[in-house]
Protein backbone atom coordinates (compact mmCIF):
# COMPACT_ATOMS: atom_id res chain seq x y z
CA UNK A 1 0.00 0.00 0.00
CA UNK A 2 1.38 3.42 -0.98
CA UNK A 3 2.42 5.43 2.07
CA UNK A 4 0.70 8.83 2.07
CA UNK A 5 0.74 9.24 5.85
CA UNK A 6 2.23 12.70 5.49
CA UNK A 7 -0.01 13.68 2.56
CA UNK A 8 0.97 15.00 -0.86
CA UNK A 9 1.77 18.70 -0.35
CA UNK A 10 3.86 19.49 2.71
CA UNK A 11 4.83 23.13 3.19
CA UNK A 12 8.23 23.88 4.68
CA UNK A 13 7.10 26.86 6.75
CA UNK A 14 8.92 30.15 7.10
CA UNK A 15 9.39 31.42 10.64
CA UNK A 16 7.76 34.79 11.35
CA UNK A 17 9.67 37.27 13.49
CA UNK A 18 8.64 40.47 15.20
CA UNK A 19 10.23 43.75 14.11
CA UNK A 20 12.57 43.30 17.10
CA UNK A 21 13.71 39.92 15.79
CA UNK A 22 11.87 37.67 18.24
CA UNK A 23 9.87 34.66 17.06
CA UNK A 24 6.27 35.72 16.40
CA UNK A 25 4.34 32.67 17.58
CA UNK A 26 0.90 34.21 17.02
CA UNK A 27 1.77 34.94 13.40
CA UNK A 28 3.14 31.41 13.02
CA UNK A 29 -0.24 30.07 14.10
CA UNK A 30 -2.03 32.39 11.66
CA UNK A 31 0.24 31.40 8.77
CA UNK A 32 -0.10 27.69 9.58
CA UNK A 33 -3.89 27.92 9.52
CA UNK A 34 -3.76 29.80 6.21
CA UNK A 35 -1.51 27.18 4.61
CA UNK A 36 -3.78 24.35 5.76
CA UNK A 37 -6.80 26.20 4.34
CA UNK A 38 -5.00 26.58 1.00
CA UNK A 39 -3.78 23.16 -0.02
CA UNK A 40 -1.22 21.97 2.52
CA UNK A 41 -1.65 18.44 3.87
CA UNK A 42 1.26 18.92 6.24
CA UNK A 43 3.71 21.46 7.60
CA UNK A 44 7.42 21.17 8.30
CA UNK A 45 8.33 23.47 11.17
CA UNK A 46 11.93 24.62 11.74
CA UNK A 47 13.39 23.25 8.54
CA UNK A 48 15.77 25.14 6.26
CA UNK A 49 12.98 27.47 5.11
CA UNK A 50 12.21 28.19 8.76
CA UNK A 51 15.74 29.54 9.39
CA UNK A 52 16.42 26.72 11.82
CA UNK A 53 20.18 27.35 12.11
CA UNK A 54 19.47 30.61 13.95
CA UNK A 55 16.68 29.34 16.21
CA UNK A 56 17.35 28.10 19.72
CA UNK A 57 16.07 24.67 20.75
CA UNK A 58 13.65 26.43 23.10
CA UNK A 59 12.27 28.60 20.30
CA UNK A 60 11.88 25.55 18.10
CA UNK A 61 10.00 23.64 20.80
CA UNK A 62 7.64 26.58 21.30
CA UNK A 63 7.09 26.82 17.54
CA UNK A 64 6.21 23.13 17.39
CA UNK A 65 3.56 23.67 20.05
CA UNK A 66 2.16 26.78 18.38
CA UNK A 67 1.82 25.15 14.96
CA UNK A 68 0.44 21.95 16.47
CA UNK A 69 -2.25 24.06 18.14
CA UNK A 70 -3.06 25.85 14.88
CA UNK A 71 -3.19 22.61 12.91
CA UNK A 72 -5.70 21.12 15.35
CA UNK A 73 -5.55 17.74 13.64
CA UNK A 74 -6.35 19.16 10.18
CA UNK A 75 -2.82 18.62 8.88
CA UNK A 76 0.27 16.72 9.95
CA UNK A 77 3.01 18.64 11.74
CA UNK A 78 6.57 17.52 11.13
CA UNK A 79 9.31 18.86 13.38
CA UNK A 80 12.70 19.76 11.99
CA UNK A 81 14.82 18.23 14.74
CA UNK A 82 17.87 17.11 12.80
CA UNK A 83 21.41 18.04 13.76
CA UNK A 84 25.00 17.27 12.89
CA UNK A 85 25.31 15.96 16.44
CA UNK A 86 23.56 12.63 16.98
CA UNK A 87 23.00 13.29 20.68
CA UNK A 88 21.46 16.72 19.96
CA UNK A 89 19.18 15.25 17.29
CA UNK A 90 18.02 12.57 19.73
CA UNK A 91 17.31 15.11 22.49
CA UNK A 92 15.33 17.40 20.18
CA UNK A 93 13.42 14.54 18.60
CA UNK A 94 12.47 13.14 22.01
CA UNK A 95 10.87 16.50 22.82
CA UNK A 96 8.92 16.44 19.55
CA UNK A 97 7.89 12.86 20.28
CA UNK A 98 6.64 13.87 23.74
CA UNK A 99 4.46 16.57 22.15
CA UNK A 100 2.78 13.92 20.01
CA UNK A 101 3.84 15.50 16.71
CA UNK A 102 3.18 13.56 13.53
CA UNK A 103 6.76 13.23 12.35
CA UNK A 104 10.33 14.46 12.45
CA UNK A 105 12.47 15.72 9.56
CA UNK A 106 16.07 14.61 9.96
CA UNK A 107 18.60 16.44 7.82
CA UNK A 108 21.82 14.72 6.79
CA UNK A 109 24.52 15.86 9.25
CA UNK A 110 26.21 18.94 7.81
CA UNK A 111 29.79 20.19 7.96
CA UNK A 112 31.30 17.10 9.61
CA UNK A 113 30.60 15.01 6.46
CA UNK A 114 30.29 11.52 7.99
CA UNK A 115 30.84 8.42 5.85
CA UNK A 116 27.81 6.37 4.79
CA UNK A 117 28.25 3.97 7.70
CA UNK A 118 28.27 6.94 10.06
CA UNK A 119 25.06 8.22 8.47
CA UNK A 120 23.41 4.83 8.85
CA UNK A 121 24.25 4.61 12.55
CA UNK A 122 23.28 8.27 13.13
CA UNK A 123 19.77 7.67 11.82
CA UNK A 124 19.45 4.26 13.41
CA UNK A 125 20.34 5.73 16.81
CA UNK A 126 17.67 8.44 16.47
CA UNK A 127 15.03 5.94 15.33
CA UNK A 128 15.78 3.55 18.19
CA UNK A 129 15.81 6.34 20.80
CA UNK A 130 12.52 7.79 19.51
CA UNK A 131 10.44 4.76 18.40
CA UNK A 132 7.05 6.48 18.63
CA UNK A 133 7.59 9.23 16.06
CA UNK A 134 7.90 8.58 12.30
CA UNK A 135 11.09 9.93 10.72
CA UNK A 136 11.59 11.54 7.32
CA UNK A 137 15.18 11.57 6.09
CA UNK A 138 16.29 14.81 4.42
CA UNK A 139 18.97 14.58 1.76
CA UNK A 140 20.16 18.00 0.57
CA UNK A 141 23.84 17.73 -0.42
CA UNK A 142 23.89 21.32 -1.70
CA UNK A 143 23.51 22.41 1.92
CA UNK A 144 25.26 19.61 3.78
CA UNK A 145 28.15 18.70 1.42
CA UNK A 146 27.22 15.08 2.07
CA UNK A 147 25.01 12.86 -0.12
CA UNK A 148 22.87 10.14 1.47
CA UNK A 149 23.25 7.51 -1.25
CA UNK A 150 20.42 5.18 -2.29
CA UNK A 151 22.10 2.10 -0.86
CA UNK A 152 22.15 3.68 2.60
CA UNK A 153 18.53 4.86 2.24
CA UNK A 154 17.50 1.29 1.41
CA UNK A 155 19.14 0.01 4.60
CA UNK A 156 17.48 2.72 6.66
CA UNK A 157 14.06 2.01 5.13
CA UNK A 158 14.17 -1.37 6.87
CA UNK A 159 13.85 0.43 10.25
CA UNK A 160 10.18 0.56 11.23
CA UNK A 161 9.80 4.24 12.03
CA UNK A 162 11.94 5.58 9.18
CA UNK A 163 9.13 5.92 6.67
CA UNK A 164 10.06 8.64 4.16
CA UNK A 165 12.75 10.76 2.55
CA UNK A 166 12.80 14.34 1.34
CA UNK A 167 15.05 13.90 -1.68
CA UNK A 168 16.64 17.24 -2.58
CA UNK A 169 19.76 16.09 -4.36
CA UNK A 170 18.33 17.30 -7.67
CA UNK A 171 19.04 13.86 -9.08
CA UNK A 172 15.98 12.09 -10.51
CA UNK A 173 18.00 8.90 -11.03
CA UNK A 174 18.79 8.79 -7.32
CA UNK A 175 15.08 8.93 -6.44
CA UNK A 176 14.37 6.21 -9.03
CA UNK A 177 17.08 4.00 -7.54
CA UNK A 178 15.45 4.31 -4.12
CA UNK A 179 11.99 3.59 -5.52
CA UNK A 180 13.26 0.45 -7.29
CA UNK A 181 14.69 -0.94 -4.07
CA UNK A 182 12.14 -0.11 -1.36
CA UNK A 183 8.49 -1.01 -0.86
CA UNK A 184 5.52 1.29 -1.34
CA UNK A 185 5.35 1.77 2.43
CA UNK A 186 8.44 4.00 2.17
CA UNK A 187 7.53 7.46 0.83
CA UNK A 188 9.67 9.65 -1.40
CA UNK A 189 9.05 13.40 -1.48
CA UNK A 190 10.62 15.85 -3.87
CA UNK A 191 12.64 18.47 -2.04
CA UNK A 192 12.49 20.78 -5.07
CA UNK A 193 9.23 22.26 -6.35
CA UNK A 194 10.45 22.19 -9.94
CA UNK A 195 11.18 18.45 -9.72
CA UNK A 196 7.83 17.43 -8.25
CA UNK A 197 6.45 16.08 -11.53
CA UNK A 198 9.70 14.40 -12.65
CA UNK A 199 10.03 12.63 -9.29
CA UNK A 200 6.39 11.61 -9.20
CA UNK A 201 6.88 10.04 -12.61
CA UNK A 202 9.39 7.66 -10.99
CA UNK A 203 7.28 6.93 -7.93
CA UNK A 204 7.45 9.85 -5.50
CA UNK A 205 4.43 10.54 -3.29
CA UNK A 206 4.51 14.34 -3.33
CA UNK A 207 6.60 17.36 -2.40
CA UNK A 208 8.00 19.20 0.59
CA UNK A 209 7.35 22.58 -0.92
CA UNK A 210 8.39 26.20 -0.65
CA UNK A 211 6.09 27.45 -3.43
CA UNK A 212 3.01 26.12 -1.62
CA UNK A 213 3.20 29.16 0.66
CA UNK A 214 1.86 31.00 -2.39
CA UNK A 215 0.26 28.36 -4.64
CA UNK A 216 -0.71 25.49 -2.35
CA UNK A 217 -3.99 24.77 -4.09
CA UNK A 218 -2.51 24.71 -7.62
CA UNK A 219 0.28 22.44 -6.34
CA UNK A 220 -2.31 20.08 -4.92
CA UNK A 221 -4.30 20.27 -8.17
CA UNK A 222 -1.19 19.46 -10.22
CA UNK A 223 -0.40 16.38 -8.14
CA UNK A 224 -3.99 15.14 -8.10
CA UNK A 225 -4.24 15.59 -11.89
CA UNK A 226 -1.11 13.48 -12.33
CA UNK A 227 -2.43 10.78 -10.00
CA UNK A 228 -5.73 10.72 -11.91
CA UNK A 229 -3.91 10.19 -15.20
CA UNK A 230 -4.68 13.68 -16.47
CA UNK A 231 -1.10 14.19 -17.55
CA UNK A 232 -1.63 17.18 -19.82
CA UNK A 233 -3.40 19.09 -17.06
CA UNK A 234 -0.53 18.28 -14.69
CA UNK A 235 2.06 19.37 -17.28
CA UNK A 236 0.19 22.60 -17.99
CA UNK A 237 0.08 23.46 -14.29
CA UNK A 238 3.75 22.60 -13.86
CA UNK A 239 4.74 24.86 -16.76
CA UNK A 240 2.50 27.67 -15.50
CA UNK A 241 4.10 27.53 -12.05
CA UNK A 242 7.64 26.88 -13.28
CA UNK A 243 8.72 30.58 -13.33
CA UNK A 244 7.65 30.81 -9.68
CA UNK A 245 9.51 27.62 -8.78
CA UNK A 246 12.69 29.10 -10.22
CA UNK A 247 12.42 32.66 -8.94
CA UNK A 248 11.88 31.40 -5.39
CA UNK A 249 15.46 30.16 -5.62
CA UNK A 250 16.97 33.21 -7.30
CA UNK A 251 18.77 33.66 -3.99
CA UNK A 252 19.21 31.65 -0.81
CA UNK A 253 16.00 30.10 0.50
CA UNK A 254 14.02 31.50 2.35
CA UNK A 255 14.90 35.03 1.19
CA UNK A 256 12.64 35.04 -1.90
CA UNK A 257 9.60 33.23 -0.44
CA UNK A 258 9.57 35.28 2.75
CA UNK A 259 9.91 38.45 0.68
CA UNK A 260 7.01 37.30 -1.51
CA UNK A 261 4.81 36.77 1.54
CA UNK A 262 5.75 40.20 2.89
CA UNK A 263 4.86 41.72 -0.50
CA UNK A 264 1.46 40.04 -0.12
CA UNK A 265 0.97 41.78 3.20
CA UNK A 266 2.13 39.23 5.75
CA UNK A 267 3.87 40.75 8.78
CA UNK A 268 6.80 38.36 9.08
CA UNK A 269 9.56 40.65 10.25
CA UNK A 270 12.89 40.18 8.53
CA UNK A 271 15.65 37.57 8.61
CA UNK A 272 18.04 36.53 11.33
CA UNK A 273 21.68 37.28 10.55
CA UNK A 274 23.68 36.20 8.71
CA UNK A 275 20.71 36.08 6.31
CA UNK A 276 19.96 39.49 4.83
CA UNK A 277 17.03 41.07 2.95
CA UNK A 278 16.70 40.19 -0.73
CA UNK A 279 18.63 42.32 -3.21
CA UNK A 280 16.41 45.02 -4.82
CA UNK A 281 17.01 43.74 -8.36
CA UNK A 282 15.94 40.23 -7.35
CA UNK A 283 12.96 41.66 -5.48
CA UNK A 284 11.94 43.37 -8.72
CA UNK A 285 12.30 40.06 -10.60
CA UNK A 286 10.27 38.25 -7.94
CA UNK A 287 7.57 40.92 -7.98
CA UNK A 288 7.12 40.59 -11.74
CA UNK A 289 6.63 36.82 -11.53
CA UNK A 290 4.10 37.25 -8.72
CA UNK A 291 2.19 39.79 -10.80
CA UNK A 292 2.29 37.51 -13.86
CA UNK A 293 0.61 34.79 -11.80
CA UNK A 294 -1.84 37.29 -10.25
CA UNK A 295 -0.37 36.61 -6.80
CA UNK A 296 -0.05 40.35 -6.20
Amino acid sequence: MTNTRFGRVITAMVTPFTEEGQVNYAMAEKLAAHLIDHGSDGLVVCGTTGESPTLTWEEEHDLFRAVQSAAAGRAVVIAGTGSNSTSEAIAATKKAEALGLDGSLQVVPYYNKPPQEGLYHHYRAIAEACPDIPLMLYNVPGRTSCNLIPETVVRLAEIDNIIAIKEASGNVDQAAQIRCAVGDDFAIYSGDDSLTMPLMSVGAQGVVSVASHLVGEPMQQMIQAFLAGNNQEAIDLHLKLFPLFKVLFCDTNPLPVKTALILQGWSLGSFRPPLYPLDPNRTKQLTQVLKDLTLL
